[in-house]
């Protein structure tokens, strides 16, 4: 009787286990199905090594990347492939957060239930394959990175990364060229810069809702000033100004005054409040670099945290949300590369405040940087000249456009370029006539 009782308890032991690995089984199989079956040994889904199904498209239908029995191919137009080369990635999973990387599953159309097809899937991107073009060609051989998106629905236009390659003729390159530094890395995601003169729209914010009588304040600039003991310059001789023409004419001295009322701390809040210092997730499953803007700890560092300097460190794509949460009432539409996927919203500040910085960034433009340099666009933008530490300078240029039908929002960063207004700002100009007009 006791060895009766012994294997029945065995034998319950036994299914019981069975039980569980086959629940273990089940839930890895629904969280890695996909991965599983667009492993690289699985030859139904590789022709010799290459996938052989599936088709990505831009917004319009223009075909960015196709799979079939007859090879891979990307785009027919060379500047669309280069221009797309980071989002989409290559072949050999060089550029890691890729789409063709990333969404492989969906790409060879795999299912829960059926596994995959011999047809393959097909899904399309936000992006616009000739607004990418633009902004390939306007970055005219530069390192850099421009983003354009809808901050009304989400939906991202551009994501260009410089340099890059041909993806169509491989990674030919020699890897110890200096102008093909970085080429695997897509810099509007995985890179951090220093953000120079547009991160004073942090510090505006700040100052904004917290110095009461900051309206009522004006500066005065001679080209120099000494804040907290440390002598801080400015790219010109302003005279007496007032914080909006502070704002627009990028005045160091003034932002430096604004800065040590702040205090590094208030600072450094300011910008983790804005999703600056933050890793994000595009899309649940592309993650981008988090940023970095330690406060300071004395007046003089704080005045350059201010400025846009110091330590400070921003990423591109959170910059886009940023600006584009300014555009949109102080709410961030989260940015997405799938069409038809919303991917939420974050308040990120106060509607009035975003109210005051609009209506500033377009004296900016009114007052500054001329109207005429944007033909037919209703623009709204702060320049950055960000000062690396070699000599050399990033060209930052960010804002937004409220044209009817084309809530825009857009970050230029061209690494080590030059100025905002001379380099960065024309680049903008172009990619967004390409969006309105094309």
């Amino acid at each position: 009787m006791k060895k009766v009782t012994a294997r029945a308890y065995g034998l319950l032991i036994l299914v019981a286990l069975t039980i569980l690995g086959m629940g273990v089984y089940i839930f890895r199989y629904a969280r890695d199905g996909g991965d599983w079956a667009s492993f690289y040994a699985n030859d139904s889904v590789y022709k010799n090594g290459v996938l052989n199904r599936g088709v990505i498209t831009d917004r319009d239908g223009v075909i960015l990347a196709s799979a079939g029995e007859d090879g891979f191919h990307y785009a027919d137009s060379y500047a669309v492939r280069r221009a797309c080369l980071h989002l989409l990635g290559d072949l050999n999973g060089n550029i890691g957060t890729g789409v063709l990387n990333i969404f492989r599953p969906e790409m060879i159309n795999y299912s829960f239930l059926t596994g995959t097809t011999t047809e393959g899937g097909s899904f399309k991107l936000t992006v616009d394959a000739d607004v990418s073009a633009a902004a390939y060609n306007a970055l005219n051989g530069r390192k850099g990175t421009v983003l354009v998106y809808d901050y009304q629905t989400g939906e991202v236009l551009c994501m260009v990364s410089a340099p890059g390659w041909d993806p169509a003729e491989g990674v030919n390159f020699d890897p110890n060229d200096k102008s093909y530094e970085g080429a695997f890395i897509n810099r509007a995601i995985s890179s951090t810069f220093v953000p120079g003169s547009v991160f004073k729209l942090v510090t505006m914010a700040a100052a904004i809702e917290n110095i009461p009588d900051i309206w009522g304040q004006t500066f005065t600039c001679t080209g120099s000033d000494i804040v907290g003991g440390q002598k801080i310059n400015c790219a010109g001789v302003h005279g007496t100004i007032n914080v909006e023409q502070a704002l627009a004419c990028s005045c160091n001295v003034a932002f430096a005054h604004i800065a040590s009322q702040l205090g590094g701390e208030l600072i450094s809040y300011y910008a983790d409040l804005y999703g600056l210092t933050s890793a994000h997730t595009l899309n649940e499953d592309i993650p981008t670099a988090a940023g970095s803007v330690p406060a300071a700890d004395t007046a003089a560092d704080a005045a350059w945290e201010g400025i846009g300097q110091y330590k400070d460190l921003v990423n591109p794509y959170a910059f886009l949300r940023f600006v584009g949460a300014i555009a949109n009432g102080g709410k961030a539409v989260e940015p997405t590369i799938l069409a038809g996927k919303k991917c939420g919203e974050t308040q990120l500040m106060n509607a009035n405040t975003a109210q005051y910085l609009s209506e500033m960034m377009s004296y900016d433009v009114s007052y500054e940087y001329g109207t005429w340099s944007y033909p037919g666009l209703e623009m709204h933008a702060k320049t950055g000249t960000a000062e690396v530490g070699d000599g050399t300078t990033h060209a930052w240029f960010a804002g937004f456009i409220t044209n009817p039908g084309h809530p825009l929002a857009f970050v230029v960063m061209a690494e080590r370029a030059g100025g905002g207004y001379a380099v960065a700002s024309p680049i903008a100009n172009a990619v967004l006539q390409a969006a309105v007009n094309g």
